[in-house]
């Protein structure tokens, strides 16, 4: 690893009895269960990073004025400096930050917004608006054990067919997810992105882009995609973002922080004052966005650090030991392992239980249950329409050391041997929108070895 450790935070493995009632307490939905009752938490890498010294020491400096604050000022340079774009905007986190720009775009319940694959939030809050959101991911990210390296990109035809089908009146803007986090953290590729921007730009459709893992995407393209191996990573970082006409981003990610967001445009345009004006209505000034000064501080050093290049090689390293260590058990992953998580083929793990008693929360359950190891379901239930059945693993950025990481694979090592044991669940309660946050669960029938 390129870091020391400072800092430790004691964890303990609770006893079988007190997972179990936890499980019950929680109805088999682990987003419920305290977090001090879990062993090693993979339930996501977002706002679960340790940050650095230097980050630490930022928080002092942080300016706590209201308006024109030196701490907005050092975040705004950094991250025009990365992106090349002209206003920058914050906010609390990310989904405040898609909240804001797809309130100040979505007109009518006509419109469309294509994706290469819409995150959770992303979805629920284009949809909450009437809108509709459509995934074009390339053909290649259908087959999980295939080692394509940019599963992420766009499929060009369907853009191009979606624009021709849908009207280019109905698209206000296109958006390209980096890494595209639901189709298995698969990082899309430069060429990719290019021809997008090359289709958009002949229909006058503006390309947004959902950035809050731009760095891991942006190091794949580096090591994975032809002429961009001796490259500096920040002038492949300056190409990306280069071509899009703003972002949306979760600093809680490749920022390195526990709280924060942030929207870019990349010149003045017509979207300016209407996000402006939701800003000020909905998290607060200009300047500070729903933040404090120290946040801004700790964003501006994270976002310095996590273009690191030795950094990103730790990290991606690390996922990729989990990934090597499933795959020697005979697991089916998404391959090759993208940045920040491992994702199991639930439905190849849990083959006798069906689609609609929900393998992936199953084993999300049996995971919690056996060792304490906290995953999401990425599947039926967080998205209704999912072609597959997957479990994410994400592991936090600079938490966990490559002994937990083996503990994790060969823990799903030893639960695969008991995958017949293992029962579905059916659902007995759940919210319109994002369910899987507060879903209240029963299981089929009893795991057999308890």
């Amino acid at each position: 690893p390129p870091f020391k450790i400072k800092m430790v935070e004691k964890i303990a493995l609770p006893p079988r009895e007190k997972r179990e009632e936890n499980l019950r307490r929680a109805h088999f939905n682990v987003f419920q269960i305290p977090a001090e009752d879990v062993f090693i938490d993979l339930l996501t890498d977002s706002g679960t990073s340790a940050m650095s010294d230097v980050q630490w020491s930022g928080l002092l400096q942080g300016d706590e004025s209201y308006a024109g604050a030196k701490s907005f000022y050092r975040f705004e340079k950094v991250v025009q400096s990365l992106t090349g774009h002209r206003h920058i905007i914050p906010t609390h986190q990310g989904r405040g930050a898609e909240s804001i720009f797809f309130s100040s775009i979505i007109k009518n319940k006509e419109m469309v917004i294509p994706n290469n694959t819409h995150f959770d939030t992303t979805r629920a809050n284009i949809e909450q608006l009437g809108a509709k959101a459509i995934d074009l991911p390339c053909p290649e990210a259908s087959n999980l054990g295939t080692p394509y390296p940019f599963k992420g990109n766009m499929d060009l035809e369907a853009l191009e067919r979606t624009i021709r089908d849908v009207g280019r009146e109905r698209i206000p803007l296109v958006m390209m997810t980096i890494t595209n986090n639901a189709s298995g953290g698969q990082p899309a590729s430069l060429e990719n992105m290019t021809a997008v921007k090359k289709i958009l730009d002949t229909h006058g459709i503006p390309l947004f882009l959902d950035a809050c893992r731009f760095a891991e995407n942006c190091y794949f393209i580096q090591q994975r995609e032809e002429g961009q191996r001796e490259r500096p990573l920040r002038d492949i970082v300056l190409d990306v973002f280069n071509l899009a006409d703003g972002t949306t981003m979760s600093a809680k990610k490749d920022a390195l922080v526990n709280i924060g967001g942030f929207i870019t445009l990349k010149e003045s345009g017509p979207l300016l004052e209407p996000i402006s004006r939701r800003l000020i209505l909905q998290e607060g000034f200009l300047n500070y966005g729903g933040l404090a000064g120290r946040d801004l501080e700790a964003m501006a050093l994270g976002l310095e650090e996590v273009v690191e290049e030795d950094y990103l090689a730790y990290r991606t390293g690390q996922v990729k030991l989990l990934g090597e260590i499933l795959q020697e058990r005979g697991i089916s992953i998404i391959r090759p392992t993208g940045g920040h998580a491992i994702y199991v083929d639930a439905a190849h793990f849990l083959p006798h239980i069906p689609k609609e008693r929900f393998p992936g929360q199953a084993l999300v359950v049996a995971l919690y249950r056996h060792f304490g190891i906290r995953g999401v379901e990425l599947g039926s239930v967080m998205f209704p329409d999912a072609p597959r059945e997957l479990v994410r693993l994400a592991i936090p950025r600079r938490v966990y050391t490559n002994d937990q990481v083996r503990f994790v694979g060969e823990s799903l090592g030893e639960l695969y041997q008991k995958a017949p044991t293992i029962g579905g669940v059916t659902i007995t309660e759940e919210p319109p929108f994002l369910r899987h946050f507060t879903a209240k669960f029963k299981e089929i029938h009893e795991s057999r070895d308890r």
